[in-house]
């Protein structure tokens, strides 16, 4: 028996159901209209209940439902009226168009799928199919920083069973190193989703085979930058001894290779130092990043971009990640936090990251609170507290958590009461508890 179709709430209620589309259908095919912009399936529903205002959302958001929907914002959580005739809509913008509906999703699955054959068709992968695999983790490693995870999880997982499949067969030995270097890359990034949704089992898994990959292909950049993947993972999952063993582990790598991952890997160090207490290790290990710099030559991998290379912008956010952890460094971390709260204040530079850019305020939060100026605090983390809930992974959720700690240390609770409560409701609902 068909299910009866509820009276609609809004106007984007109505034009939901006249779309005959399923909300999920709907929050995949949102963030095409719109690379800055992400929904959940849940999120949309209580937008078109009316149970959530719309000028609360990003502006990405809105551009996007006006896109998808074909009217003002304003217009489309308006009360549902069906006694009053204007208040039907005609069909106009993106939704009455063909080939923006259930159309466009099946002929991207077609063209995956087809990749994949002309990919697997052959007995010996050709240097142009390998190529084209290369391009499509260069994409995926240049908007992971930028990108919900959800928005890069069905590519990742459909490269990297295609790289694993050629890799199952027998395959020449210029094009088997090639491959193992794209599938160890493919592999690491998805170690950062598994880490990202809070699975550091999952995380460290992946992790390991895709140094079994960098050790196929000889390349010891690769193996570096895994090393610091595991150590990153670490020191998020609080194993701080661990996470400086595998940036230890990874330096001979990376001193060999002369990319930017000899950066990374002492900047990963100074953190769990200074989390397990050891300032004089932590200030050393940051100096060590610093200088590391001058010695840097960019290498294949740092060619990949986005999540696969180091920057300057990020090296001054974990300096001050570091520094957050020591209170007598309260004034240094609060001048690493402000300098890398500016280089990450231009959403369209190459290099701007949403995780290190909340990471460098919540920085910038905490040294506040150590010079009991809650004011500044609060303003350092509302841009954080702000994040939609597709952006709230883990290293974040932590990093917020973090600054209640802080608070509470200072005995300062009473007094930043609506501080707190922003924090407990943000840590609510981190990204891995939407459904994917």
């Amino acid at each position: 028996m068909a299910r009866e179709r509820r009276e609609p709430r809004t106007l984007l209620e109505y034009l939901i159901q006249q779309s005959d589309r399923t909300y999920e259908e709907l929050a995949e095919e949102f963030s095409r209209l719109d690379s800055r912009a992400a929904i959940s399936a849940r999120h949309l529903g209580r937008l078109a209940r009316g149970e959530r205002d719309l000028s609360g959302s990003t502006p990405a958001t809105r551009r996007a439902l006006q896109a998808m929907f074909g009217r003002p914002v304003d217009e489309l959580q308006r009360p549902w009226a069906p006694e009053n005739p204007s208040s039907v809509p005609e069909q106009r913008g993106p939704l009455a168009l063909p080939g923006t509906g259930p159309e466009r999703t099946i002929l991207a699955m077609a063209a995956q799928r087809a990749r994949k054959y002309a990919m697997l068709a052959a007995e010996a992968t050709t240097p142009a199919a390998i190529q084209q695999l290369a391009e499509d983790v260069q994409r995926l490693a240049l908007a992971y920083p930028q990108q919900p995870v959800n928005q890069l999880i069905g590519d990742l997982a459909e490269t990297q069973d295609t790289l694993f499949t050629l890799l199952e067969r027998r395959q020449p030995p210029n094009q088997s190193r090639d491959l193992h270097f794209v599938a160890g890359i493919t592999s690491g990034l998805l170690a950062k989703v598994s880490h990202d949704l809070a699975d550091p089992h999952a995380a460290m898994l992946q992790t390991r085979t895709a140094v079994l990959c960098a050790e196929q292909a000889g390349h010891p950049g690769l193996q570096a930058w895994l090393r610091g993947m595991q150590s990153l993972v670490a020191y998020w999952a609080g194993r701080y001894a661990e996470a400086v063993r595998y940036a230890e582990a990874g330096r001979e790598h990376a001193t060999e290779a002369g990319g930017t991952t000899a950066v990374w890997l002492p900047a990963n160090a100074a953190r769990a130092y200074a989390a397990l207490g050891n300032a004089e290790q932590a200030k050393a290990a940051i100096s060590e990043a610093e200088q590391a710099w001058t010695r840097v030559r960019p290498d294949d991998l740092d060619a990949m971009g986005g999540i696969c290379t180091f920057n300057q912008s990020r090296t001054l956010y974990y300096a001050a990640d570091a520094l957050a952890w020591l209170p007598d460094q309260a004034t240094a971390a609060e001048d690493y936090a402000t300098r890398a709260v500016a280089a990450y204040a231009d959403p369209h530079d190459p290099a701007w990251a949403f995780g290190d850019q909340a990471g460098s305020h919540t920085d910038l939060a905490i040294a506040r609170i150590a010079g009991r100026d809650l004011d500044a605090a609060t303003d350092a983390l509302t841009p954080v507290l702000e994040l939609p809930a597709e952006q709230r992974i883990n290293g974040i959720v932590h990093s917020v958590r973090r600054v209640h700690q802080a608070v509470t240390r200072a005995g300062l609770t009473a007094d930043a009461r609506d501080l707190v409560d922003g924090i407990e409701h943000f840590t609510h609902t981190p990204a891995n508890a939407l459904p994917r």
